[in-house]
């Protein structure tokens, strides 16, 4: 569902997500925005006390997480050739100068002795020989040398990259308990890792979001602190079917969110011209009435007026309304041993109540009518205070964070253009009821501006 008439106002706003994990069928204790606000200062102040002076400066000096010092692979190869190269470097450096000193040995034997008997020749013949096997071991040896050298580099990598994936594991365990707020999740560490798999789930959680936000004329600071409540509107048939969910600042008016609730029964009596500018919001034992409009009327006035003339029978079903399924479930976890009571209902003004000035409970369903008797369920799902990446501009709030989209009906004439017509009881149509659009169904039942026939319904349809 959504106003299609409004989307061309809209534009995209990015807002954080996170905030209380809500569970259904789970109600909080009855509060108010000022007593979150206290809490939650409250809190800050105690862990202010618990962290003292010397802790705090100590954790400004300490290296933040993105300091940790990390290797690229590129990194890595060039750290490991280096290193096989200086061990290279190493053995050639070693070998030459064996080489030289055994040559500078082998000159001397030659000066200090003349060969005169030919037996020398064949010694010398001899040992021609052993030194050519001698460089051939020489050479084998240098081989073998090169091989250990190769299988060292590889080696290293091997090392260096098991040293890599180390750091990664520390850097987002470290990142999990850190103080440094501006610290974003690492993309370059293993996907095989458990530990980097659930910094990357903490990170879609928190990550921001897209939502449509209506034009606002001008713009009107937020002033801290400001509370944002998350607020769910249900279908008014379809119990189940949320059909919208708000963002709405604590120091908000009621009826700053009534006027962005959309619902089709609303559209229907204005086209019928039956449109009624009355309703209330039944939060706890409040009736909140619009009387903004002068042809508005109190709802809850004969709702209030039967409590009075008949409390016995009203008191009978608020046993039966305290004593159902969900009630129960919620007593014997929380363990509440208090009888149901009839609350003291009483009324205020929607246009001059605040969201800050009720009191309710998070997750608690609560009441909105209107049109006289369309009613749907508004559960006020969490609350927190307003983050630096939320719209700072009050004039945009309440913000649609959720609503379904139009599913339109198709013509059942031409099945090409939305249905903007439907008929009943229509003699000449395929189908009952029929789905037309405006040529379809103009071609079908007129000739030359004249009706053929009228005895059939003919209704403006409105997509819902």
């Amino acid at each position: 569902m959504s106003d299609p008439e409004a989307s061309a106002d809209e534009h995209y706003v990015s807002i954080p997500r996170g905030g209380p994990i809500y569970i259904s069928d789970m109600v909080g204790p009855l509060t108010k925005v000022a007593d979150f606000e206290v809490s939650i200062f409250r809190e800050l102040e105690r862990l202010k006390a618990e962290l003292s002076v010397d802790s705090l400066e100590m954790f400004d000096d300490e290296i933040s997480v993105e300091d940790l010092k990390t290797f690229s692979e590129e990194e890595l190869v060039a750290q490991a050739f280096e290193e096989a190269c200086r061990d290279d470097e190493l053995i050639k450096e070693s070998s030459q100068t064996l080489t030289e000193h055994l040559g500078t040995r082998s000159e001397r034997e030659v000066d200090s002795s003349t060969i005169h008997d030919p037996s020398d020749y064949v010694a010398r013949d001899n040992k021609g020989s052993d030194k050519s096997k001698s460089n051939k071991r020489k050479r084998g040896k240098n081989v073998h040398q090169k091989n250990t050298v190769d299988e060292d580099y590889v080696l290293k990598v091997e090392q260096l990259a098991k040293i890599k994936e180390k750091q990664e594991e520390e850097k987002a365990a470290a990142r999990l308990h850190s103080f440094n707020g501006s610290c974003s999740s690492s993309h370059s560490a293993s996907t095989s890792s458990s530990k980097i798999g659930r910094m990357t789930s903490l990170k879609s959680i928190s990550s921001g979001t897209k939502v449509r936000a209506a034009n606002a004329h001008g713009h009107i600071a937020v002033h801290f602190p400001e509370v944002v409540l998350c607020i769910e509107v249900y279908h008014y048939k379809k119990t189940w079917v949320k059909t919208q969910e708000f963002l709405v600042l604590g120091r908000q008016f009621l009826t700053e969110m009534r006027d962005r609730i959309y619902c089709i029964t609303d559209e229907i009596m204005k086209k019928t011209g039956q449109d009624d500018p009355s309703g209330y919001f039944l939060v706890e034992d409040v009736f909140c009435n619009d009387f903004r409009h002068p042809a508005a009327v109190d709802y809850s006035k004969p709702i209030l007026n039967w409590l009075q003339d008949s409390r016995s029978e009203a008191l009978e079903k608020w046993e039966s309304i305290a004593s159902g399924e969900l009630p129960q479930k919620q007593k014997a976890l929380l363990g509440s041993k208090i009888g149901p009571q009839l609350p003291h209902f009483k009324t205020a003004k929607m246009q001059v109540t605040r969201f800050c000035d009720l009191r309710f409970r998070l997750g608690a369903g609560y009441l909105y009518c209107h049109q006289g008797d369309c009613k749907h369920q508004v559960v006020i799902r969490d609350m927190r205070l307003i983050h630096p990446e939320d719209v700072q501009n009050r004039a945009a709030y309440p913000l649609i964070t959720f609503q379904p989209k139009l599913r339109f009906q198709k013509c059942s004439v031409c099945k090409i253009f939305k249905a903007v017509k439907v008929t009943v009881d229509d003699k000449w149509a395929a189908e009952n009821p029929c789905y037309f659009c405006d040529l379809c169904y103009y071609m079908l039942h007129y000739v030359n501006g004249s009706l053929l026939y009228d005895d059939f319904s003919v209704y403006e349809y409105l997509h819902e």
